[in-house]
């Protein structure tokens, strides 16, 4: 075969658009002996990659594979490549290996770049330590920065140990924008805002410029911490780069953190700044008056999605307005949007949006109603269901749906310790409420055989940017002393006052709700006296007692774990 011909044969490899030619290129190497030749095969496996459907094609890339009797690193590489983007990308990591066994190859950059990928997407998280030193060993960590960052976001996702994370973070000599997104998004996703921030405010002293997509989760950070002043900080910034109105998603994300932080009116500000909005920037300004109860402003924003956007609800955007319906009490137009939901959105409600109008209904008293509903879901409820008709219970002192509510928990939630502690907990209150301190006394036992333990409750304070959790029987304080002498000389007045408090009927209000109890029974309170006077510590300081100025309710945001 002629040299000229032997380039059109790789030329043509090259140029196949489908499985079919590539597969018809493959017989015309076998044809003219080029199918043992590395290099020609080697071009015809990469022009797998462009195509759709990789799990389609995976099987053809393994035959071709096999059939080259000297695979060498680009080989290699290539199917790590290919597996990393089927439903399957374990199998890169044993291509890895075969090639690690070859005495006269070694992995590059990209080798490593390949496997990173594969192991990120076949959530490979334990390996991160491993490919680390194998990095580090054939001296490509210092030298390339996407290597960097993909060992990173392995340590990041692993999420065992962000510590472990920050270290290899500290080890790259100048970590650029998208490094420092990596590490910030990790402490977001695991609910740590606060040092996500930290690590931000370090990022601007070495005078590292953000990004859109930094600044993104900058905000999910101070949304988290209920850090409005950082907030409302990086508000201005983007208002001079004039990113919220042209960046729908830094547009939805500020919003977020407005509302998340409690000042709906700025959040709706910049809602309708945004010159386009999507279904994730309506769902962020719906959750947001979820969040606080406006149950009429969430229908109307359901309403005008469509009307003025022509952007289709999704599964949360309806989750969001169940919500709000069941905190402001709009019972009938609940209902309504659960048993339209198919019809008109094309959504199948899932058990977040059952347990939302159970509680909806709970909340209006309606118990039986909720149990009805809970029978003929078209799937077996789950602990959010159950969760909620046994919150109802509580508040409406029902005995016998609240053991039938715990029992179901404790069978769906089985070894689960918190879960079986927080409906034991709930019975016991219901208990109690109900007169019947026997059965309450039992329960108790129960737990404290059973060693479980309630989370301790927690409350967050920003002031000057500042953000300071407390927690129930915490000691690391700075000010502990200063708090607790204050707390002792204030407690005994502030439980007299507890103590004082007379039950009041409940007016009905929009679709039949019950607003609640203004009291509780003196029992139940006493019980809750823990994270009371957890509580105190925020008047103590807001009222200045330990030289902080003035917070507003907007800086103040509580977060009671039960």
């Amino acid at each position: 075969m002629s040299v000229l011909s032997w380039k059109t044969l790789i030329l043509a490899s090259q140029r196949c658009k489908t499985l079919q030619q590539i597969k018809s290129t493959h017989a015309s190497f076998i044809i003219h002996n080029l199918h043992r030749n590395t290099y020609a095969v080697s071009k015809l496996l990469t022009s797998l990659l462009p195509l759709p459907n990789p799990n389609k094609h995976f099987p053809y890339a393994s035959l071709i594979f096999d059939s080259i009797q000297s695979p060498n690193a680009f080989v290699y590489d290539t199917m790590i490549r290919i597996c990393s983007r089927t439903s399957q990308p374990h199998l890169g990591v044993r291509y890895f290996k075969l090639m690690m066994a070859e005495d006269d190859i070694a992995p590059s950059y990209l080798t490593f770049h390949f496997l990173l990928v594969a192991c990120l997407n076949a959530s490979l998280f334990d390996m991160c330590k491993q490919v680390h030193s194998l990095v580090v060993k054939n001296g490509v960590f210092t030298s390339d920065g996407h290597v960097q960052t993909g060992i990173l976001r392995l340590y990041v996702e692993d999420g065992v140990c962000l510590s472990d994370a920050r270290k290899v973070f500290d080890e790259i000599p100048h970590p650029d924008v998208v490094k420092w997104d990596v590490l910030i998004n990790g402490y977001v996703k695991r609910g740590l805002g606060s040092e996500g921030l930290s690590v931000f405010r370090e990022m601007l002293g070495r005078g590292i410029e953000p990004d859109k997509f930094l600044v993104t989760t900058a905000l999910t950070a101070c949304a988290q911490a209920g850090a409005l002043t950082q907030g409302k900080w990086i508000h201005e910034v983007l208002e001079k780069r004039k990113w919220i109105e042209h960046d729908v998603f830094v547009g939805t994300a500020l919003v977020d953190m407005y509302c998340k932080c409690g000042c709906l009116e700025t959040a709706l500000e910049v809602f309708e700044k945004l010159s386009k909005r999507n279904v994730f920037s309506w769902a962020a300004l719906i959750g947001g008056y979820a969040g606080y109860g406006y149950g009429e402003e969430a229908i109307v924003c359901l309403e005008k999605m469509e009307r003025e956007d022509g952007v289709k609800p999704d599964s949360v955007v309806l989750l969001a307005v169940l919500a709000a319906c069941a905190h402001g009490g709009f019972l009938e137009e609940g209902r309504g949007i659960l048993d339209n939901m198919e019809g008109r959105y094309g959504i199948t409600p899932k058990h977040e949006h059952y347990s939302c109008i159970v509680d909806l209904m709970c909340r209006a008293g309606r118990l039986d109603e909720a149990v009805e509903l809970i029978e003929e879901m078209p799937m077996k409820p789950l602990a959010s269901v159950w969760g909620a008709l046994l919150n109802g219970c509580r508040t409406h002192k029902n005995v016998e749906l609240g053991e039938l509510a715990v029992k179901n928990l404790l069978e769906v939630e089985k070894g689960n310790a918190d879960e079986e502690e927080a409906a034991l907990v709930q019975l016991s209150s219901i208990y109690m409420t109900s007169h019947r301190n026997g059965e309450a006394s039992k329960i108790r036992q129960m737990i404290d055989q059973k060693g479980i333990r309630k989370a301790p409750g927690c409350s967050v304070l920003e002031v000057d940017g500042d953000v300071t959790k407390f927690v129930s029987g915490d000691a690391s304080h700075p000010n502990l002393l200063q708090i607790h002498t204050l707390i002792h000389l204030l407690s005994v007045d502030a439980l007299q006052i507890l103590l004082s408090f007379k039950r009041i009927e409940p007016t009905t209000g929009v679709g039949g709700l019950s607003k609640g109890y203004v009291g509780m029974e003196i029992r139940v309170l006493l019980k809750e006296r823990e994270e009371f006077l957890n509580m105190l510590q925020f008047y103590i300081i807001v009222e200045g007692n330990i030289g902080l100025p003035e917070v507003g309710a907007g800086n103040l945001s509580k977060a009671l774990e039960k």
